[in-house]
């Protein structure tokens, strides 16, 4: 698990939600990480809730001490600092209980996998319909934030599963989100 943390809060603002700035908060955040080639600081959501489903208003980065302050010495949250508060790097507590932090991609229309399987098998839309039944469509039921793709502007959802682990497995490190590869980070 990493050794420090640093915890950033959403302020209320009259003219834009918590989730429009958390929005703009994690956009900022993957394009500082992509630019630092940085795979060793994750994040996490101390107040995240699954009911209601929420990610809170902190963002919480893990990390080493001189990852964390490297980071801090960007000037990625230029347009954010009137909207957050950010703490200086701080030792993680002792008893912290070690959680992964993982994006989930879920399957929604079926429509989109018939299509999909039309292609990819050369079926017809009456095969691909019998071989996918609408029962496969699932309802996502995980805090998420909007998020808009860099490259194709399209708008997306990134859902967040965030639960208490024993041990790491998989492999080491965080992707360009912060969100786990397989390493956990400190829950408390």
């Amino acid at each position: 698990m990493t050794s420090h943390y640093i915890d950033i809060t959403l302020l209320p603002d009259p003219e834009f939600s918590h989730a429009h700035l958390l929005g703009a908060l994690v956009t900022k955040l993957h394009r500082a990480l992509v630019q630092l080639g940085s795979a060793d600081i994750g994040i996490s959501f101390p107040g995240y809730s699954l009911r209601p489903r929420t990610l809170g208003t902190i963002l919480r980065l893990h990390g080493s001490e001189a990852a964390l302050r490297c980071l801090m010495e960007q000037p990625w949250l230029q347009g954010m600092r009137d909207h957050v508060h950010c703490t200086l790097p701080a030792l993680v507590p002792e008893g912290a209980v070690p959680c992964l932090v993982q994006r989930r991609q879920f399957k929604t229309s079926p429509d989109r996998l018939r299509r999909r399987r039309m292609r990819r098998k050369g079926e017809t839309a009456e095969q691909a319909a019998a071989a996918i039944p609408d029962s496969v469509e699932r309802t996502p039921d995980l805090p998420y934030v909007q998020l808009r793709s860099a490259s194709t502007g399209q708008p997306f959802c990134l859902f967040v599963e965030q639960k208490a682990v024993q041990g790491t497995a998989g492999q080491e490190g965080f992707n360009t989100y912060g969100l786990s590869l397989g390493t956990a980070v400190p829950w408390f």
